[in-house]
């Protein structure tokens, strides 16, 4: 894990931004709504790989 997930998830992130600005141009809130939450995930997934490299000492 590391590199791999942390591309995997920041890959998420901007999926999320892309699919929330096109519910924005569409008027389409459910579509805005889970980009929103993609984002969140990517977020989350970012924040368990960092803690699980600061407790393998690996911090880049």
């Amino acid at each position: 894990m590391g590199a791999d997930d942390k591309a995997a998830n920041s890959g998420e992130k901007l999926g999320g931004k892309i699919k929330e600005g096109l519910g924005k141009l569409t008027g389409n809130e459910k579509m805005e709504a889970d980009g929103h939450k993609d984002q969140a995930s990517g977020d989350i997934k970012n924040a368990g790989e960092n803690v699980k490299d600061a407790f393998k000492g690996d911090n880049r």
